[in-house]
């Protein structure tokens, strides 16, 4: 089934036009059509099913449709965590192109005070969509800078994750403070018993929808490296001096880093092109057109635009950053191994990084292979030895980006055009 089969309307179906969304994954077509007709709805789907879209979708396409105060907090989005509540936003941005009301704001914690500072004055003034994490969100509405009282729409992604983190509590006073016509959704990857009576305190009369777990093409050699940060440019180095590699796709997390590992792949003398954020459309174009054609040997990309990437011959994707979840993961590397083809997946693991990648090795149900670093680096992390970042602990990769950011700090006013 395909997104235009939907009643979703024509500014969404531009957005999803430009970044090749056509067919629907099996969440999106159940629970698109529920949402859109007003059902709560509570889904049983992994991670790498496109969940995301399956509810951002209905409920920007309804709010661009009008008829929501503008000074009301519209929608609630609840995130276990932060890095959740940054892939939300980001994916919000891409879907929201076209919509020139519907903007959106992120809270969570483990920012600074200026932070806190201008989320007050977005929230103040009434931002159409806030992505949060349970304790952020409690803390802006324990001090009066939001009101939940006229909130349409409330949604609770990774459900069996906040229990796990003891948010059980915060969401249920989250939820006291939802009026009564707000319309709910709950998605969660597991149904013990604790989620599904969360669901009945949460939900009124759901349509129940349940997927099976998705896994990546078993034709794709999923590989990965363990090491240090200033060893990926060697590695890099290594994989392409040891086969006469084409069709290679290599993933960033940020358009920084595609600009840096571009000017030095150049350097090395390797046929390669950048697709990120900062490129207006035409310049996206001309870029896919020519590594379609087989003048570009190697795309270096950002998630932002990965889903644009449908082409049948790719050989090989490289993670140079271990994607923010599995559902990345998965769509990722499924870029590789199309029509029948065989294809190779390679993951560098840096040492802050193991403990996402294991949970992505975890949600496979394998353990993917790990190869020896080449000689000339040195020796890499132990895998086994590295244990889970203490909660709440700061990183270095989610600080605040410079300039327009992804990560949501102020409501944005989208524009038509060089946005992605």
């Amino acid at each position: 089934m395909t997104f235009e089969e939907t009643y979703l309307n024509d500014n969404i179906l531009d957005a999803l036009y430009d970044m090749h969304f056509e067919e629907m994954t099996p969440i999106q077509e159940r629970c698109i059509p529920e949402i859109l007709d007003g059902h709560d709805v509570l889904g049983v789907a992994q991670t790498g099913t496109g969940k995301t879209a399956a509810y951002l979708l209905p409920i920007l396409s309804m709010l661009d449709d009008g008829g929501y105060p503008e000074d009301a907090i519209n929608c609630v989005v609840m995130s276990p965590t932060r890095e959740l509540a940054q892939q939300i936003d980001q994916a919000m941005e891409g879907f929201s192109y076209y919509l020139n009301d519907v903007s959106s704001i992120a809270v969570y914690g483990g920012n600074d005070g200026s932070r806190f500072d201008q989320e007050i004055k977005s929230l103040r003034g009434g931002a159409p969509v806030v992505i949060a994490t349970p304790g952020r969100l409690l803390s802006h509405l324990k001090v009066g800078n939001l009101d939940l009282s006229r909130t349409s729409f409330f949604v609770l992604d990774e459900a069996d994750r906040m229990l796990d983190m003891g948010f059980m509590e915060d969401i249920l006073q989250i939820n006291k403070l939802l009026p009564p016509t707000c319309q709910k959704v709950m998605f969660s990857a597991t149904m013990p018993g604790k989620i599904r009576e969360l669901a009945m305190s949460l939900l009124t009369n759901p349509v129940e929808i349940k997927l099976k777990v998705s896994r990546p093409a078993e034709k794709i050699h999923q590989m990965a490296y363990v090491c240090y940060e200033p060893q990926k440019v060697g590695i890099i180095e290594h994989i392409f001096k040891e086969g006469n590699l084409k069709r290679v796709i290599i993933f960033c997390g940020k358009k920084d880093k595609v600009k840096d590992i571009n000017r030095t792949l150049l350097k090395m003398k390797i046929n390669c092109a950048p697709m990120h954020s900062d490129l207006t459309q035409q310049e996206r174009d001309d870029v896919m057109y020519r590594f379609k054609a087989g003048q570009v040997d190697v795309l270096v990309a950002t998630d932002i635009v990965a889903r644009g990437i449908d082409i049948d011959d790719i050989g090989m994707v490289i993670n140079y950053d271990v994607p923010h979840d599995s559902e990345d993961y998965v769509h990722r590397i499924g870029r590789t191994a199309r029509a029948e083809r065989d294809g190779e997946a390679i993951t560098f693991v840096s040492d802050s990084d193991v403990y996402r990648f294991k949970e992505i090795e975890h949600f496979l149900q394998k353990s993917i292979e790990k190869l020896s670093l080449p000689e000339k680096l040195g020796e890499g992390p132990d895998y086994e030895a590295l244990k889970k970042p203490e909660r709440g602990r700061s990183k270095k990769r989610y600080k605040k980006r410079s300039g327009t950011s992804f990560a949501g700090t102020h409501s944005r006013k989208k524009q038509k055009k060089g946005k992605e």
